[in-house]
């Protein structure tokens, strides 16, 4: 029994150093995982910022270049049909957001609605307009149709705009 006892005086001690040595190398090893996943982040966050933040300004120069207030100055080929217009309008449009559809993976869906949102706000408007138009109507006529139904109803390009601010600002 004696020997017992002198047992129990060796291995409750030494049970107790081991425990303290796994104690004391776990929480370094937790500490140097926090390390290495913080590092990971870091480096993900010097990479993918710049990327974020490019999408934000590609997306903001795509919803001013079809704002139709720079639209239709800007793709204006003088006095051509209406029709002709409303089929170059909408491939600029067309062209314009299938260059920059790739930047909706840097932004918020909520953001990236209100911008698909936007452009199709301004597809329907130009439709809408063209068919109030006769046969004989030039890229004029419908260009005056589209700002006077654009002006009617709120700019759903410039709130887009908007968010996209108030996003960025977020992120900072």
């Amino acid at each position: 029994m004696e020997s017992w006892i002198e047992l129990l005086k060796i291995l409750i001690p030494a049970a107790l150093v081991v425990y303290a040595a796994y104690l004391l190398v776990r929480s370094f090893i937790v500490r140097d995982l926090e390390l290495k996943r913080m590092e990971v982040r870091n480096k993900s966050i010097e990479t993918v910022l710049p990327l974020r933040l490019q999408a934000y300004e590609r997306m903001t120069l795509f919803l001013e270049r079809i704002h139709p207030h720079n639209l239709l100055v800007r793709v204006n080929p003088g006095n051509i049909p209406a029709r002709d217009f409303q089929q170059l309008l909408l491939s600029e449009i067309r062209n314009e957001y299938n260059h920059n559809v790739s930047q909706q993976v840097f932004m918020s869906s909520q953001v990236w609605e209100l911008i698909r949102n936007a452009k199709e706000d301004l597809v329907l408007t130009i439709n809408e307009a063209a068919a109030e138009l006769n046969g004989e109507a030039t890229s004029l006529d419908l260009s005056r149709k589209i700002f006077e139904r654009y002006l009617a109803k709120p700019d759903a390009i410039q709130h887009a705009i908007e968010q996209v601010k108030q996003e960025i600002q977020q992120t900072f």
